[in-house]
């Protein structure tokens, strides 16, 4: 019987799996595995959550395999190691796999298919379209994400005719040894964000057909952190529990279903973002130095201040600043913030208080259930004015209109800062105004209980536009 691996990686799932498609297009019995590679796992940007995240969803793969009548196997140790091993063991007629773009993925496959006593395939699948699909017209890549979404939108639209449906069944596996699964720490229960595909395919399915679809409200409540207005499938893509080729299926058939222009905009909003995600991987891709500096190099020349305290601040949610603060309390609590609350607290770290834009992206990294490098390094190189598309250095986030323009009734603050429950309406938002006879009242004296601003944000951007002006040559 001809045995092909399946080596899982970012494709936690068993509908629309390219990879999984192709090996068993390719043999009669594949093996399905996943190597837990010590590299990664060790990696200063691992996050404990993003970890127990992973290793359920593994679990409940290994569920849905099972009642296949086949399970996944798991080995520990390097790649580039445990493949060879296995494919000599079984005798494997090739190893397939869904291609990967960072840095280290580049290099590992790279090193593994010089191992294998039989070929690696790669197949698509981790994003929507391949980076090398949306290119210019003389082969360049794009570096600003307006033409790029011009020209991606210009390919046909993903229809659900494209899917590939899961295997009904799987032939049984020859005895082989399994490692175990580490324990992981529990994830956190104030967070309804639970792993696995069944559950990535009913919130794809809430958001896309429910009454009425929040995907017809998605352009006007995106930008609410209090509202529940977003589909909150990033930590699903993040580990592929769910196809963005389906994500994007759903997005034009909602396009196309939509029962009004304001309906059919807001389901083209959300394509969009699945558009951004497939541009933070090209840009990854064609530019890997992004992984490691500013996609504009001059920038990493700027002066940061880097005040170790003000970062412990921030990181802490004690910036005196409440949107700021809410945000990212719930990032601690949860290994989840709103992506209006991630621009906020960005602009903050970067254009505030004058640090390094790539330590807020390892604390990202390290805090979040959907951290992945090029979201998160696009996201971080977008709001600090350094990245690829033609984002201002200049501008700068308002901490406190921020919170006063997304969150009018302070229901976001309330829900993350207990501290400032009992404050007034009017106050929410810059509690350091209140009368002390106010303070007093409602429980919450500035400097003791909630603190002040660690920064006064006209004097920030006065400074931090300095810094960019002086990185960028003292135009």
């Amino acid at each position: 019987m001809r045995t092909a691996i399946w080596w899982v990686r970012r494709d936690l799932r068993l509908t629309d799996n390219q990879a999984l498609h192709a090996a068993l297009v390719a043999a009669e019995r594949v093996i399905p595995l996943f190597v837990l590679d010590p590299v990664l796992l060790r990696s200063r940007n691992v996050g404990e959550r993003r970890v127990a995240f992973l290793f359920e969803g593994l679990r409940l793969l290994d569920a849905d395999l099972r009642t296949r009548g086949a399970r996944l196997i798991v080995r520990h140790g390097a790649p580039v190691h445990v493949l060879p091993a296995l494919c000599r063991e079984i005798d494997a007629v090739g190893v397939y796999a869904e291609r990967d773009y960072s840095p280290y993925a580049t290099a590992r496959d790279r090193s593994v298919a010089a191992a294998l006593p039989a070929p690696l395939t790669l197949t698509g699948g981790l994003t929507i379209r391949t980076p090398d699909a949306t290119r210019k017209d003389d082969g360049a890549p794009y570096t600003v994400f307006t033409p790029y979404s011009r020209r991606w939108r210009a390919h046909a639209p993903v229809t659900p005719r494209e899917l590939l449906p899961a295997p009904p069944t799987l032939p049984p596996l020859p005895d082989l040894t399994s490692d175990l699964l580490p324990d992981a720490p529990v994830l956190a229960p104030s967070l309804a964000l639970r792993p696995g595909e069944a559950e990535a395919q009913a919130r794809l399915a809430a958001f896309v057909q429910g009454e009425p679809p929040p995907i017809f409200q998605y352009a006007e409540q995106r930008n609410l952190p209090a509202v529940d207005g977003t589909a909150m499938l990033s930590p699903y893509l993040r580990f592929g529990m769910l196809s963005p080729r389906q994500a994007a299926a759903a997005a034009y058939a909602a396009i196309d279903a939509a029962p009004d222009p304001a309906a059919r905009a807001s389901a083209d909003t959300w394509l969009t973002e699945l558009i951004w995600r497939d541009f933070y991987f090209a840009i990854l891709h064609h530019f890997p130095h992004v992984a490691r500096g500013s996609f504009h190099r001059a920038y990493d020349a700027i002066a940061w201040s880097n005040d170790a305290d003000h970062f412990a601040a921030w990181c802490a949610g004690q910036t005196g600043y409440p949107f700021i603060d809410a945000a990212m309390r719930q990032l601690a609590e949860t290994g989840w913030m709103h992506n209006r609350a991630r621009m906020a607290v960005a602009s903050f770290l970067v254009k505030d208080l004058l640090i390094d834009w790539r330590w807020g992206e390892r604390w990202f990294m390290q805090m979040l259930l959907d951290g992945d490098l090029a979201a998160n390094n696009g996201g971080w190189q977008w709001s600090a004015g350094v990245c690829a598309d033609a984002a201002p250095y200049f501008r700068i986030f308002n901490p406190t209109a921020q919170g006063q323009k997304f969150d009018p009734t302070g229901a976001y603050v309330r829900r993350w800062i207990p501290e400032l429950r009992t404050v007034p309406a009017r106050f929410i938002h810059e509690p350091w105004r209140m009368p002390r006879s106010d303070q007093l009242r409602a429980g919450c004296v500035i400097g003791q209980v909630y603190p002040a601003p660690i920064v006064d944000h006209a004097v920030a951007r006065e400074r931090v536009l300095a810094a960019y002006k002086k990185a960028r040559g003292g135009e």
